[in-house]
């Protein structure tokens, strides 16, 4: 599975909610699995869009066909647009499936990773990071992606705020620690995304 992270300065709010709409039709595209997002609580201006497709096939097939008569609803409604893409690594809770319904909130994290500790990050994600959020109340699903070189992506998917406060305010420093996080990574760039159920695909 294909994840592909959007990432918007937004300039006219109600100019680009209207276009957002008009993504709807992505559900006729073979090889669509599923798009949602919302926007940055920390960061005005900012919407943050995650869709999810079969493969590389099926996605560029899109992107030479229909993509550019979609987002044309949406040109002049924002000044920065960032893609990341990333290829499926793990199922952060099993049986991920990308929906957004029942989702109040997103997480995402964008790991920078030293290239000769790839192999320890993604054991440490399998072994420390994903039971834990597993198992954590309120924590909905999650993905975990490996981009370009050594960049890696961590998607999940909450029914609350608050019980995502909760998890952060009392497992993060403890798991970071456990899972040697800082002997991994070079960054870890992230978001909190209050979720647009209009923006659902």
């Amino acid at each position: 599975m294909l994840v592909k992270w959007i990432r918007c300065g937004v300039l006219d709010r109600p100019g680009f909610e209207r276009g957002q709409r008009r993504w709807a039709a992505l559900r006729e595209q073979p090889g669509f699995r599923g798009q949602g997002g919302g926007w940055s609580r920390s960061q005005p201006g900012v919407a943050h869009l995650f869709a999810f497709w079969d493969g590389r096939r099926s996605y560029d097939a899109f992107m030479a066909g229909p993509h550019d008569g979609m987002v044309s609803a949406q040109h002049g409604t924002f000044e920065t647009l960032a893609v990341r893409l990333f290829e499926h690594r793990l199922d952060v809770k099993v049986g991920f499936e990308p929906l957004f319904g029942d989702a109040d909130l997103l997480r995402v994290a964008l790991c920078k990773v030293r290239p000769d500790r790839i192999d320890h990050f993604t054991l440490m994600q399998q072994r420390v990071w994903n039971p834990a959020m597993a198992g954590s109340p309120g924590m909905l699903r999650g993905v975990f992606g490996q981009g370009d070189a050594s960049d890696f992506l961590v998607l999940s998917m909450w029914d609350s705020a608050t019980e995502h406060g909760k998890y952060r305010e009392g497992a993060v420093s403890r798991l970071s620690e456990r899972a040697e996080l800082e002997d991994d990574v070079v960054s870890v760039a992230g978001d909190v995304v209050d979720v647009v159920p209009a923006w659902t695909v």
